[in-house]
């Protein structure tokens, strides 16, 4: 497993992270949402749907692993969406996104690298 990925799991211990369409979107619009991870494989509708939101309210994006590997990294089903509502732990993570071949976009200003 991946570091970005084992941060992700620490920070859903510590509450620092929200997964669900509703919440990651209500997250973003209070501006508690630091950074907002999409499943590789979701739907290009909620692709584009984040990446329009996040570039809006000025919040990182990354596309990254599979639903299958994010739920698993936090203890829950598969998850398509979470956001890290914690500025360290998405420092953290976007170190650990940025030299991971799994990542297929990372927007660090906008929320997006291709």
């Amino acid at each position: 497993m991946s570091k970005a990925l084992s941060h992700l799991g620490m920070a859903m211990r510590a509450g620092k992270l929200v997964t669900g369409d509703d919440t990651v979107l209500k997250s973003i619009r209070q501006g508690k949402a630091h950074l907002v991870i999409v499943a590789g494989d979701a739907s290009d509708n909620t692709k584009k749907k984040y990446r329009d939101k996040c570039g809006y309210y000025n919040v990182k994006l990354a596309e990254a692993f599979d639903r299958v590997e994010l739920g698993k990294a936090i203890g829950k089903e598969a998850r398509v969406l979470v956001a890290v509502t914690d500025a360290g732990f998405a420092r953290m993570i976007i170190g650990q996104l940025s030299s991971n071949s799994e990542v297929d976009h990372i927007d660090k200003t906008t929320g997006q690298q291709r």
